[in-house]
């Protein structure tokens, strides 16, 4: 009986690690858009 239930939370385990890689994505971020860069620009370093 144990090893039955092993093997049956071992199929458990891969299986929905399967069914959690290929399933459709359930990101839920925010849509914002194209952030604007508000920094400085590195100088060329291609003078030295």
């Amino acid at each position: 009986m144990n090893l039955s239930k092993s093997v049956r939370n071992a199929m458990r385990f891969v299986s929905e690690a399967a069914m959690r890689i290929f399933s459709l994505s359930d990101d839920k971020y925010p849509v914002v858009g194209v952030q604007p860069f508000e920094g400085k620009p590195l100088k060329d370093k291609s003078a030295d």
